[in-house]
């Protein structure tokens, strides 16, 4: 019996190699249990960040040589990757006064929340857009933008990218517009005067049900006050005060690939945990607080980014009892709906928390 095994096993090893010569392999020896994300979530200081940034506007100007000073928030636990998850890229940009980041176009969405500063524009497919702190303003895939700073100091924002999941599907493309700067074709706000009601849109104007928000600015003039009028009537267990940015369009998400939100931790809020199949990067910008991850804490606070990997247990908590917590995030919430793929689960222990066991420097090691 026990050369009659030997013999199979020979016989089985000889057909794997035959199969691999040719290109082939067997299911059966492929294992399809469920993995977790193959990577970890990470937190960048803004006290680490800013430096860094302001190092930058020393040593690099917008040009042919850099399209964009910008510093990137690397995932060290990604190998050969330079995004915050696996889908997402995260990113502080800094353009000076009398500054100009060249115009290009790129197969990659993009989203600018801005950080610090005021008097710039970005010109996206001809549209002037106002970028003031709070405001959201949208670059779809492929839509010419360039930057000008027109204040008299610098600005920051946010860049969030969609690059990781287009180069996977081999769709990323780039292009320089001929001119240092695409010019302007409609007046400032011209988007924000035709859809920014939500509700209302110019009767000449046909109905928009493509996937890509042709509202492109989201000011935080009009945010905030959505924010607390919802704190008066509802709130979700999981993120408390949340709301999703939606194309006016269709009620849908901003664009194909990447949603954005923006939640309010009320003051003493610990919200219930829970788990989705999507990868979250978040910007912290007011308040301090926490967010149990797998039952490690990370602590937060303002100016500082995390990055949330997909199907871990999170729950957040505002660590003051008189201060609210403001975070702005971006999903890839759109291509896994898009690909039916997309599951929630609550927690069902501990009254809907999780025990926390160790800090997020004793879990990951990190600082």
């Amino acid at each position: 019996m026990a050369v009659d095994q030997v013999t199979v096993s020979d016989e089985m090893d000889a057909f794997y190699q035959h199969l691999e010569s040719k290109g082939l392999d067997a299911l059966w020896r492929q294992n399809l249990r469920v993995r977790g994300p193959g990577y970890e979530p990470y937190r960048w200081r803004w006290q680490d960040i800013e430096p860094c940034t302001d190092r930058a506007t020393e040593l690099v100007k917008p040009g042919p040589e850099a399209e964009r000073r910008v510093i990137l928030l690397r995932n060290p636990t990604l190998p050969d990757s330079g995004g915050a998850t696996h889908t997402l890229t995260a990113a502080v940009q800094t353009v000076l006064p009398g500054e100009i980041a060249p115009s290009h176009r790129h197969t990659a969405a993009a989203i600018r929340y801005i950080i610090q500063g005021k008097g710039t524009v970005t010109m996206v497919n001809g549209e002037p857009c106002e970028m003031n702190v709070g405001d959201l303003v949208l670059t779809p895939g492929w839509a010419w933008h360039g930057h000008i700073n027109q204040g008299d100091g610098p600005m920051k924002w946010m860049d969030s990218l969609d690059a990781p999941a287009i180069m996977l599907l081999k769709a990323m493309r780039q292009e320089p517009y001929p001119d240092e700067l695409n010019p302007a074709t409609k007046p400032i706000g011209d988007s924000f005067a035709r859809y920014g009601a939500g509700f209302l849109r110019p009767v000449w104007e046909a109905k928009e049900d493509g996937p890509v928000s042709p509202l492109l600015t989201y000011p935080w003039t009009k945010t905030e006050p959505a924010l607390e009028q919802l704190a008066k009537f509802d709130a979700s267990p999981f993120d408390d005060v949340a709301m999703e940015y939606t194309n006016p369009a269709t009620g849908g998400h901003v664009l194909p690939t990447m949603a954005c939100w923006i939640q309010k931790l009320r003051p003493g809020i610990h919200t219930k945990a829970h788990r989705h199949s999507t990868s979250q990067v978040y910007y912290v910008q007011r308040g301090r607080g926490s967010t149990i991850i797998e039952g490690a804490e990370l602590k937060w606070q303002q100016g500082d980014f995390f990055c949330l990997p997909p199907w871990m247990w999170h729950e957040h908590i505002n660590a003051s009892s008189s201060d609210d917590v403001v975070m702005f995030s971006t999903t890839d919430t759109p291509i896994y709906e898009a690909m039916n793929v997309y599951f929630h689960e609550p927690y069902a222990e501990r009254d809907g928390r999780q025990e926390v066991t160790a800090s997020y420097e004793e879990r990951f090691g990190r600082e």
